[in-house]
């Protein structure tokens, strides 16, 4: 099964470079922040950690705050800690999540829990967790630390609301869209936000800001999610169909299931809960998200969200930053095709 995507700017090929590019140099410091912080007398801290964070990520959000505060002209030197700070929250959520979902794969790379087991997959992202929270009180900064803490908790109402989901092929789109908002694109947002912050710009640009990371965030885990169906493993690095073996109830599921016919529907309700969910049935639930168009209506709404993302940085000045945050925006939808 495969599905034609269309980039916010038809006939070009996004990439993420003019990002990495602008906030080059930033990043330089930034990792040096996170190896100097994720250090610990007790060995196998590092090397857990380590195994993740070395893993071939490309750190998009630390890189948003970045480009963030690029937009606005900010010279100074905040927001590498901070950014620090976004990059262990997102690492600590992702040991987390790996135990939950019993992941063996990511990022092409056998996960930490696959090595080391799931106490120390846990533990490890705990002590992450606890590194951002000490660079967010280092920064000095109320506003900031309530940016970032109220992300974090989300984050966590997300996932378990996610959790509680499972399995259960009556969660509307709108609920769905309530998980996706908090578990993913809660970060999203803070990390655009928080640029705002150290810039001293105002409120009006901080909510434009965190706007514009929810809308990618939201894109981002739509495109995520269609991908799980038409792509593969060395695309994703993950297993293809990963979500639809957990019981993921994702928005092509919500939608193949409201379309389908009544067989249809016990299919998906066979598949969900687990009482088949082979390699067989994997297959077929391709065969019903082509004839429902639910892989492309799905990248449909990545695409309406991508679009309402750039629309936020109509507001700022034309340049280099607001380019490549706009080309960034284009890449997350377009990134598996």
């Amino acid at each position: 099964m495969s599905a034609t995507i269309h980039p916010l700017r038809p006939g070009r090929e996004p990439s993420i470079a003019p990002l990495m590019s602008l906030t080059a140099l930033g990043m330089n410091a930034v990792n040096h922040v996170i190896l100097d912080r994720m250090q610990s007398p007790v060995v196998l801290i590092p090397e857990l950690a380590g195994h993740l964070i070395a893993g071939g990520g490309k750190r998009l959000r630390p890189m948003l705050t970045l480009g963030c505060a690029a937009l606005l002209g900010y010279e100074g030197t905040r927001h590498y800690r901070l950014a620090a700070s976004v990059e262990f929250i997102h690492t600590a959520t992702l040991l987390h999540d790996d135990v939950v979902d019993a992941s063996g794969l990511r990022r092409g790379k056998v996960t930490a829990n696959a090595l080391y087991g799931n106490p120390a997959s846990i533990l490890v992202g705990d002590f992450l967790f606890s590194r951002a929270f000490e660079l967010m009180v280092e920064d000095g900064s109320l506003r900031v630390l309530k940016i970032l803490s109220r992300a974090s908790a989300v984050i966590a109402e997300g996932e378990v609301a996610q959790l509680t989901a499972q399995r259960d092929v009556t969660t509307t789109e709108d609920r769905y869209l309530e998980i996706i908002s908090a578990k993913t694109a809660a970060l999203f947002a803070a990390a655009c936000q928080i640029a705002a912050v150290v810039a001293e710009r105002d409120e009006k640009a901080e909510t434009a800001l965190a706007s514009y990371g929810r809308y990618l965030g939201i894109a981002f885990q739509l495109v995520d999610d269609a991908i799980d169906y038409v792509s593969d493993a060395k695309t994703m690095g993950k297993n293809a169909g990963d979500d639809f073996r957990d019981g993921k109830i994702t928005l092509p599921v919500i939608l193949a299931y409201a379309r389908g016919s009544e067989a249809d529907r016990e299919f998906w309700r066979a598949a969900m809960t687990g009482r088949a969910a082979g390699d067989a049935e994997l297959t077929r639930a391709g065969e019903l998200l082509q004839q429902t168009n639910a892989v492309a209506d799905t990248m449909a709404r990545a695409r309406h969200y991508g679009q309402r993302a750039v629309d936020v940085l109509g507001g700022f000045a034309n340049g280099p930053a607001r380019a490549a945050l706009t080309e960034t925006v284009e890449f997350a939808i377009a990134r598996a095709y």
